[in-house]
């Protein structure tokens, strides 16, 4: 009997399923899901079981690595090639073309029209240059005593021009020139303040070339000293060769770190012994009248364009 109520049951069901095309609810997985042979079925799907793991199949693999091959190479450092040479940025002159670290190479000679625009700043020196050597052209900025300290002082009115006295900055301002020829050092030679020397310079470069930015400036090397001379005519005892070559590298340097022209006139007026030859000058510090000649010779074939130092058409 109950093995018929059994079948009774069964029989019901099946035909409940084929009258109504329903599953019992008591047909559904104990998971909730819907059999995989009904993928369309009507039945929703509970929530999601917390009590149960996520399906770790579905999660990356942690213990493997990530393929390197997509990865960059860290060991590996740049393309150098595709990058700038440091090194031969470095080792560039400044301007290219020029090499300020030296003296104005020997050019080809010009007349005594090339310094029709020229301004010479100097001392007792330069004056008798301006007056003996035959130049005939050029302004004649010096005075007696002007000392590299005092070039950019407004307040010393050492120039005279017309019977008016000027600074040196304001006698450059009062035209404009296409070159500035500078040589002080002398008579500081006393002053035994190398750095206090150096700084002025770079002070008085930067003085002329705010005043006259479209000139060529020219530093120009101490010409040596003859000691004998000196000493035999009571001159002044610091007056010697020793320092002055130390002033003529300050002066160098100055004109490198500045980027102007530098003039080694030194070693073009220096005899066997390093000093000025004793028949040049009769105090042993001023030139006779052929020494001034052959300095202007020097600077006639000892001339360099501004283009030339600066083919960018700005100083530095």
């Amino acid at each position: 009997m109950k093995q018929v109520s059994r079948i009774g049951i069964g029989a019901l069901m099946s035909l409940t399923i084929l009258l109504t095309g329903c599953v019992p609810e008591s047909s559904v997985h104990d998971s909730g899901s819907v059999s995989a042979d009904n993928p369309s079925s009507s039945v929703s799907e509970p929530g999601p079981d917390q009590s149960q793991k996520p399906d770790e199949s579905q999660k990356p693999d942690q213990s493997q690595k990530p393929d390197e091959s997509q990865t960059p190479d860290q060991s590996q450092k740049p393309d150098q090639s595709q990058e700038p040479d440091q090194s031969v940025a470095a080792n560039k002159p400044k301007t290219a073309g020029y090499d300020f670290s030296g003296s104005v190479p020997e050019s080809e000679a010009v007349d005594n029209t090339y310094f029709s625009d020229a301004a010479f700043v100097g001392d007792s020196r330069t004056d008798g240059f301006m007056i003996y050597s035959g130049i005939g052209q050029g302004d004649n900025l010096t005075s007696n005593g002007l000392s590299i300290f005092q070039l950019s002082d407004t307040t010393k009115k050492t120039l005279k021009i017309k019977d008016k006295k000027y600074s040196l900055v304001e006698a450059l301002s009062m035209k404009k020139y296409g070159k500035v020829y500078l040589s002080l050092g002398v008579n500081e030679l006393g002053y035994y303040n190398d750095e206090g020397f150096y700084k002025a310079y770079l002070d008085a470069i930067d003085t002329i070339r705010a005043t006259q930015p479209q000139a060529v400036i020219y530093i120009q090397g101490l010409i040596p000293l003859n000691e004998n001379v000196i000493a035999a005519t009571g001159g002044r005892s610091y007056l010697k060769n020793d320092h002055l070559r130390i002033y003529n590298d300050l002066m160098k340097k100055a004109a490198e770190e500045k980027q102007v022209a530098f003039l080694d006139l030194n070693p073009y007026f220096a005899g066997p012994d390093g000093q000025l030859p004793a028949d040049a000058s009769k105090d042993g510090v001023h030139l006779k009248a052929d020494y001034c000649k052959k300095w202007l010779e020097y600077l006639k074939v000892h001339t360099v364009s501004y283009d030339t130092l600066y083919p960018q058409g700005v100083q530095a």
